[in-house]
């Protein structure tokens, strides 16, 4: 055998040997590569057409069972009625969406108050495949009429992936329909629309959602008007009105340093800033920021609220300078020169803020752009804008709320009061104005100013409780009259209306 084997090795492959030693050693490399290229670009083309022919002939293959199985996992509108939302759009169709988007998403600043959607991104692939899998299963859920479970196994998926827009168009559709929330879904939808605008189902859904949300919003928005006409009808002379606005002084004071962590309660509050003495046992720094608080929300109630013109820079610096002048007056009342970090938030860098700070000015006191905002939107939106620069080292959340507060007197309201047990909730929709939809802060901030209104009316009424005494009461203290020291300096802190 290896004898036949070197003969035929001799004969058949002796003469390519010699040929292939007379061509030249340039022509043998040069004939390799042409025989490497043609053969890559061969196994490319070979590669394609496996891959055209697979796909081409697998859907034959699959059962109807199995399709039947897979469909009911597909993200459908397998538990609403075809006929409320249809999802066929035109090209021109989904171009009008996308436009209203755009206009209603814009807040009419060259800058963009809002998280870098990179952020949004740092989801591992488990997770994201987790959360599609707690998608179907939730849809699963609604089609075996397990309504409660599947509220329960959306809100899971949430949570892995909270920016994935297929789960929040699924999640809006189902707490429309069983639970009859419009506003929960609508913001559902612009979520969706901020991690995908060109989405046609979260577009159809919010155009037909959102008329109805506005319509709802403005209907609080007169409510509230109404309210504060009531209010209105009572004379300032009345004993019980000027006590609950002396209250609410020394409410706003406690409320929005407890906000921030001061663990000074509401009596210890008030007696310092009625005798400017200080407390044994308690921080200093505490009992200074309750000073410099006192110091911003005269110098609003004095100076800012009657005063006629535009809020400027130096009106926000002023009202900084007195918030944390007792604290740190090296840093009272300048713009902050590093970089900061909210929670998971991170504002503009040091040297944009100068850039910030003058577009927001110039958007608040823009008629044009802000003439038609109720007084309560314009508010809240500026408080938003304002914390999200974040323009100083700290105290920026007490100032925005005074600044907040500034423009809400300046349109005949009272001062809103964010209780110290709203700080999770005000927080919250802070984080979904970071995401892309201030509406639920403007909602909640709506919701205090009723709030304030209501305690206003309710409290210039005598009551058989109290008698003539009205209770300086909160949440987490019991309250009381405090003795009649400082008298004068307690008939000077009274919330201007």
């Amino acid at each position: 055998m290896p004898l036949v084997y070197r003969i035929i090795q001799c004969r058949i492959l002796y003469p390519f040997v010699e040929r292939w030693r007379s061509i030249d050693c340039r022509q043998s490399l040069t004939t390799m590569c042409l025989f490497l290229l043609l053969s890559f670009f061969s196994s490319i083309i070979l590669h394609i057409l496996i891959r055209f022919l697979f796909i081409k002939t697998s859907p034959s293959s699959i059962s109807s069972s199995s399709s039947s199985s897979l469909s009911l996992l597909t993200p459908r509108n397998i538990f609403f009625p075809p006929d409320l939302t249809s999802l066929q759009c035109s090209s021109q169709q989904n171009h009008e969406l996308q436009k209203h988007f755009s206009q209603e998403k814009s807040l009419n600043t060259k800058r963009k108050y809002m998280k870098d959607q990179s952020e949004q991104e740092n989801i591992s692939s488990d997770l994201r495949q987790e959360a599609e899998t707690a998608l179907h299963l939730a849809l699963r859920l609604i089609a075996e009429n397990k309504f409660e479970k599947a509220r329960k196994v959306f809100e899971h998926a949430l949570t892995l992936d909270p920016y994935n827009s297929e789960i929040l168009v699924e999640y809006g559709q189902f707490i429309e329909y069983h639970h009859n929330d419009l506003i929960r879904a609508e913001n559902l939808y612009t979520r969706a629309l901020v991690k995908q605008p060109t989405n046609p189902r979260a577009l159809e859904l919010k155009k037909r959602t959102l008329p109805l949300v506005e319509e709802i919003d403005q209907k609080h928005f007169t409510f509230i008007d109404n309210l504060l006409k009531e209010l209105y009808r009572i004379p300032d002379t009345n004993p019980y009105l000027r006590r609950a606005k002396r209250d609410a002084y020394y409410l706003h004071i406690y409320h929005s340093n407890a906000i921030e962590g001061n663990t000074l309660n509401l009596r210890e509050t008030r007696h310092i800033v009625e005798t400017r003495m200080a407390i044994g046992g308690k921080s200093l720094i505490e009992q200074q920021e309750v000073l410099g608080l006192d110091l911003a929300l005269q110098y609003v109630n004095c100076t800012l609220v009657n005063r006629l013109g535009s809020i400027t820079s130096e009106d926000i610096f002023e009202i900084h300078r007195r918030v944390l002048g007792f604290v740190d007056p090296i840093e009272a009342g300048h713009l902050r020169q590093h970089q900061v970090y909210v929670g998971s938030f991170v504002p503009p860098a040091a040297d944009e803020v100068p850039s910030y700070l003058d577009d927001f000015l110039f958007w608040l006191n823009s008629l044009e752009d802000t003439r038609d905002l109720h007084a309560i939107e314009l508010a809240a939106i500026a408080h938003y804008k304002f914390v999200y620069i974040h323009p100083f080292i700290d105290g920026n959340g007490r100032t925005g709320r005074l600044l907040m507060n500034l423009i809400l007197m300046r349109s005949g309201f009272p001062p809103v009061i964010i209780k110290k047990s709203d700080r999770l909730a005000y927080y919250s929709y802070l984080d979904q104005a970071n995401d892309g939809d201030v509406r639920p802060l403007i909602r909640f901030i709506a919701k205090c100013t009723e709030r304030t209104l209501t305690e206003f009316i309710h409290q210039s009424q005598p009551t058989r409780s109290t008698g003539q005494e009205l209770s300086l009461a909160d949440d987490d203290d019991d309250g009381g009259d405090e003795n009649n020291d400082g008298i004068n300096l307690i008939e000077e802190r009274i919330i201007v209306v």
